[in-house]
């Protein structure tokens, strides 16, 4: 090979192995842990699960659970701590569910429907149902793999994404550790 061409051919290489990182789906860290409380969830017969955040006195998670199909969890401020708590405690988790979904501090409600229970993904395969979150602005985003349908660019769907996968991280391992106390 010439040493004209030899440079040429380290190029070709290193942009198509850019583009192929590129191409690959993101990681997801909540994978393990949705399939993890899908599994506890499935152990223990619940159809729903409440948690206290560890980090925040007055926020809370909650967990509407569809076996098999989907994983609806909410995480918000609740002004009321002490009456959530004494949900939790009575472990009226779907009452948890409902009312920070519905009556939970302005400003403060997360929202991820992770469909399959299997964690977020960033871009599913063709024709298969994917995730949304939304985050506390009310700004609600599609895991569909299509931002520019959004109006974002890559670069902000992939930083949503994160973001929405570490919350969502958060959340399941609060969920999974109310899971497992007796």
């Amino acid at each position: 090979m010439s040493a004209v061409a030899r440079p040429w051919l380290v190029l070709v290489l290193v942009l198509s192995v850019s583009a192929t990182a590129a191409a690959q789906p993101q990681l997801s860290s909540s994978a393990a842990l949705a399939k993890e409380l899908s599994a506890a969830l499935d152990a223990a017969k619940l159809d729903s699960l409440g948690a206290k955040d560890p980090e925040s006195p007055d926020r809370f998670f909650g967990a509407l659970y569809f076996p098999g199909a989907q994983l609806l969890v909410v995480a918000a401020r609740y002004a009321a701590p002490l009456a959530m708590t004494e949900q939790i405690a009575k472990k009226n988790y779907r009452d948890v569910y409902l009312d920070l979904s519905s009556a939970s501090v302005a400003g403060s409600k997360m929202f991820v429907e992770d469909l399959g229970a299997d964690g977020l993904i960033a871009k599913p395969e063709t024709n298969q149902p994917f995730d949304t979150y939304e985050a506390p602005d009310g700004k609600r985003t599609a895991f569909d793999g299509d931002w520019k349908k959004q109006q974002l660019s890559e670069q902000d769907y992939v930083k949503t994404y994160t973001a929405a996968d570490a919350a969502y991280t958060t959340m399941l391992r609060a969920l999974i550790a109310q899971a497992k106390k007796p």
